[in-house]
Formats: structure tokens, sequence, C-alpha cells
């Protein structure tokens, strides 16, 4: 459980991607988050329920 103040939101909440982080390894380009959620470095996501959250990719528009 969080011991944060305020504390971060749960894993399965929207804004759960601003929990704080535990663990950073950029090297190996995942982040741990207080909440047990696993950052990519590629913008997808492994929460601690075993759920992907597949990466965002931007779409290139045009100039």
């Amino acid at each position: 459980m969080c011991q944060h103040q305020p504390p971060c939101p749960t894993s399965d909440s929207a804004d759960r991607d601003a929990a704080r982080l535990v663990a950073h390894h950029p090297e190996q380009g995942w982040s741990l988050l207080c909440n047990g959620v696993l950052l990519f470095e590629d913008t997808g996501e492994l929460l601690p329920n075993g759920q992907i959250i597949a990466p965002q990719r931007q779409s290139r528009t045009a100039a």
C-alpha cells in the first residue's frame, strides 16, 4: 500500500501514470511505479493484475 501523502493513484485509476517512481531503469527501458504499474519506454504498460496496455502511437501528419 502506498505510503505517500497524498496517496498515489491506484493501478486501476485513469491517472495511474501519476504515481511516484520506485525503480527506474532507462538502460533496460522500464520504470516501476508505486502502484505496481510497469511503464515501458515505448509507452506500453503492464498492470499488476497482468493486463497489458498497448503503446500509444502518435500519428504523423503531413506538414
